[in-house]
């Protein structure tokens, strides 16, 4: 008999000889028993993960609370990785307040001992930071409301627990609509605090070189702050292996990993980890595939109406580059080109769970003129070229279905970009440049309405 040690949902058991395989599995319940990682004395560490014991019961009712849970459950993410955004503007907006009141001050005691061309100086400086006061006081009342937002969802997730503890099904209906009422304040709030428009690109972070001239690495999007899980898949087409590591620490010294072995091969490097799951074009295909990381088994695919694949509609530097997926503030998106669009870029809003198109919009742009693409709050920005020089050069609003051609410069020190997404909990650019692994900080000019809305 196997030692093991109790901690649900999951059970970690203790074994050898097995790594990589899966031993038991169960789909109508919801049993799987697979290896995943070796322990520091040799032993594999094997995870059984399985269903919470209240909802074994095959009952219709009981299945859609799990559901709401895990609603309720993404939620509660989504909330943390918001807080996490409001704290670093708010600190941000406070440091401008203070240098606001210093040169208030400076002013005031002035008294004519400056010259009058410093005295306006001082005076078109004021004039530019007096906006910031009440903006300050807007992200001081938007706070207020995710602390309330956030006690809502811890009331919402004690009702629900208790519900499935009684294995009953009383007021369903009602908690349903406070899920989806909680979903949409919770992406009204998040547009509203997090949003903003592109202005600037800082010069880049080199994390690691390591790999090919092309792949893509990234974070979960949605993952909580304390989990900084790194994706690593190298190469454009044809791939199948995954490498997860634990920390950005660990990929930066490349300990600490698992593998996972795609049941189809990828095309591409714009692939996207999106709340647990990775979003990417089977080779040779239109389909979207999406590979469940921690149950390893795909949970959806689906063909995208008329897009092209196999370099047929790549960016400028081709790799089967044809289909791009990215996450920003408002959910999940895909990017690529259809016969009927002429090879112009089409964004279309895709349901992380059935992979069904919501809404596309036509941005009239030349796909094999564009180096890369990443999506910015419901914007999509285009660069102008993969080499040295390239620049951001145009910008789609969906919201608006409108668009303007920019010039944001950003430094492309190793001349080569295969990939770049944008990752909204950090508010970074990932790019893969010619083998290295690269961040780029992004600067966004908000406008935030003072008008008082709720």
């Amino acid at each position: 008999m196997w030692p093991l040690t109790v901690l649900p949902p999951l059970l970690l058991l203790l074994c050898s000889g097995l790594a990589g395989q899966t031993l038991f599995q169960s789909p109508e319940e919801g049993w799987q028993l697979y290896t995943s990682a070796q322990a520091p004395d040799g032993k594999c560490i094997c995870t059984a993960v399985i269903p919470a014991q209240s909802t074994c019961s095959r009952d219709g009712r009981s299945r859609e609370l799990r559901q709401l849970m895990e609603k309720v459950q993404n939620v509660s993410q989504s909330m943390e990785v918001l807080e996490l955004r409001t704290y670093r503007d708010l600190q941000y907006v406070r440091g401008m307040e203070t240098l606001m009141r210093s040169l208030d001050a400076r002013l005031r005691a002035a008294d004519g001992s400056l010259s009058a061309k410093s005295f306006q100086e001082l005076k078109d400086r004021m004039t530019e930071l007096l906006p910031l006061s009440s903006v300050l006081e807007q992200y001081k009342a938007d706070t207020r409301t995710i602390v309330r937002l956030r006690e809502e969802v811890r009331n919402l997730s004690g009702s629900l627990a208790a519900i499935q503890e009684e294995m009953g099904a009383y007021g369903y209906e009602d908690l349903q609509q406070r899920v989806m009422a909680l979903e949409a304040r919770l992406h009204a709030c998040a547009q509203k605090l997090g949003c903003g428009k592109l202005t600037g690109v800082s010069n880049p972070i080199t994390v690691r070189a390591m790999g090919s001239r092309f792949g893509s690495w990234m974070t979960d999007t949605m993952a909580p702050s304390a989990d900084s899980r790194v994706w690593y898949m190298d190469g454009y087409y044809k791939g199948r292996r995954v490498l997860e590591f634990r920390t950005l620490g660990d990929f930066i010294k490349g300990q600490n990993f698992i593998q996972h072995l795609l049941p189809q091969p990828w095309a591409g490097t714009g692939h996207v980890v999106y709340n647990g799951s990775l979003f990417y074009n089977k080779y040779q295909s239109n389909v979207v595939v999406k590979y469940h990381f921690r149950s390893r088994s795909v949970l959806v695919q689906r063909s995208l109406p008329g897009a092209g694949y196999n370099n047929t509609f790549p960016y400028s530097w081709g790799g089967f580059s044809d289909m791009d997926f990215m996450v920003d503030e408002s959910g999940l998106w895909a990017v690529y080109t259809t016969n009927q669009n002429a090879g112009n870029i089409v964004v279309s809003r895709l349901d992380p769970h059935t992979l069904e198109v919501m809404r596309s919009w036509d941005t009239g742009y030349p796909k094999r003129s564009a180096g890369e693409a990443f999506m910015i709050c419901g914007v999509l920005y285009v660069t102008n070229s993969h080499l040295a020089g390239a620049k951001v050069y145009f910008a789609y609003f969906t919201n608006t279905s409108s668009y303007e051609y920019t010039d944001v410069p950003f430094h492309n020190q190793y001349s080569h970009i295969s990939m770049l997404d944008y990752n909204p909990r950090e508010r970074a650019l990932y790019t893969w440049n010619n083998g290295h692994q690269v961040l780029y900080n992004v600067t966004l000019f908000h406008v935030i309405s003072t008008s008082g809305d709720p």
